[in-house]
């Protein structure tokens, strides 16, 4: 338990001193599962410590937020308070940062109708557009990190004995978070060093597009004229580096909004606003899902598809090694901030505008003119394997092999 105890300590001062990077005098909003008391307490000790001037924790629960499906009347999935977001959007431009305890159940709405599930998230990413921006162009500190819960980890570790499940999920996220380094934050900082070396040469190359192959799979992602490459942390608005997703694994970048063709088949499932979707495939044309299929969940699918205009168009493409931390555990954890992680991924929806060159200044219509795409969501799919082959074309239509195997061939 003692050593538990520094573990879980040496965590939040992690994800406080590498995630948020929070600076003195600073606001944090911190969104957490009521499971995680333990881990939140000792968020806000290390904010405080670190000279936080206000932190406000934003408890929520599984229960509550089912009870709105099972009593609420139908008029109110279409409501979202428009109060909250008001007080998101000011959060954001005071300077607060803020760090999410994320850890969606994927069984959370089992039994609810996939319309109702698809309406209440209409509202709320519309009602959330402007902080949603804030989000994608990097305009402040955020950072998304992992705690176990029972249902989470039942579904984790359902292999295990009941009593077994939240340690071994809290050793996964230690492992993957690098924590049972004698100094994780030295550890996060090398990390990050080779996550912006792999970034760097991928700009220096300036690929005209990617060329995916593996079982399911035969695609071509264009990628638009000034195009960047990010991974590891990322700086806001006012120059503080920070650390979006921990743990972190990926460099990704933005595609051609019109420039995607063939067809792509998911290699892990995929949880959407609480319902699973596994064994799915794409077909693309000039950009577009003109034809998809899915095993399990095809109408939650259909309706995120249908979300808006710019669902059906990808905003992500993101590089990740099957040989890499996350993947050599062998296990699906159901948690799309880190299956991501594990898995090479593309994403539908919004692009981030900090992967374009002054992409952040732009207007929709003119990153939709430069090869953005807009939209309600951002939902990354996992397409990685340890059979995927990507190919780099250069402007002069020159052919490179970048992954074989699912793993990196290029001399970083």
């Amino acid at each position: 338990m003692d050593n538990f105890n520094r573990n879980l300590e040496k965590y939040a001062e992690l994800v406080i001193r590498i995630g948020v990077n929070l600076n003195k005098g600073q606001d944090l909003l911190v969104e957490a599962p009521i499971e995680t008391l333990d881990l939140t307490r000792l968020i806000v000790q290390k904010a405080y410590e670190a000279g936080a001037n206000y932190v406000h924790v934003h408890w929520q629960d599984d229960v509550v937020t089912r009870n709105k499906f099972d009593y609420a009347s139908e008029d109110s999935m279409d409501y979202y308070p428009e109060w909250y977001t008001t007080m998101l959007e000011r959060f954001v431009e005071n300077g607060g940062a803020l760090l999410n305890i994320k850890v969606p159940n994927p069984n959370l709405y089992d039994g609810i109708e996939a319309s109702l599930i698809s309406r209440a998230s209409k509202a709320a990413s519309t009602a959330r557009a402007k902080y949603q921006h804030y989000v994608r162009t990097g305009e402040f500190s955020w950072c998304l990190i992992k705690a176990p819960t029972e249902a989470w980890a039942s579904i984790v570790y359902a292999d295990l004995p009941e009593e077994q499940r939240i340690p071994a999920m809290w050793d996964a996220i230690f492992k993957i978070n690098r924590v049972y380094e004698e100094n994780p934050v030295v550890a996060w900082q090398s990390h990050l060093d080779t996550l912006k070396a792999t970034h760097s040469l991928l700009n220096e190359r300036s690929y005209k597009a990617l060329r995916y192959r593996a079982t399911g799979t035969d695609l071509r992602v264009e990628l638009p004229e000034g195009h960047i490459w990010l991974g590891g942390d990322n700086e806001n608005a006012r120059g503080v580096r920070y650390v979006a997703n921990m743990p972190t694994e990926e460099v990704f970048t933005i595609p051609n909004r019109t420039g995607v063709s063939g067809t792509v088949a998911s290699t892990m499932p995929l949880n959407i606003n609480g319902a699973l979707v596994d064994r799915f495939t794409f077909t693309f044309e000039a950009g577009k899902v003109v034809d998809f299929q899915a095993e399990v969940g095809y109408d939650h699918l259909a309706r995120l598809l249908d979300m808006d205009e710019g669902a059906r168009y990808l905003g992500e493409v993101a590089l990740v090694p099957f040989d890499s931390p996350i993947s050599n555990l062998n296990r699906i954890f159901y948690n799309t901030g880190i299956d991501e992680n594990a898995s090479c991924h593309l994403a539908l929806g919004s692009c981030y505008p900090i992967n374009l060159k002054d992409g952040t200044k732009l207007s929709n219509a003119e990153l939709k003119a430069r090869g953005g795409n807009s939209s309600l969501i951002h939902v990354d799919f996992m397409i990685g394997s340890a059979e995927l082959e990507i190919d780099g074309e250069l402007v002069d239509g020159t052919i490179e092999p970048i992954f074989r195997a699912g793993n990196w061939v290029l001399t970083f």
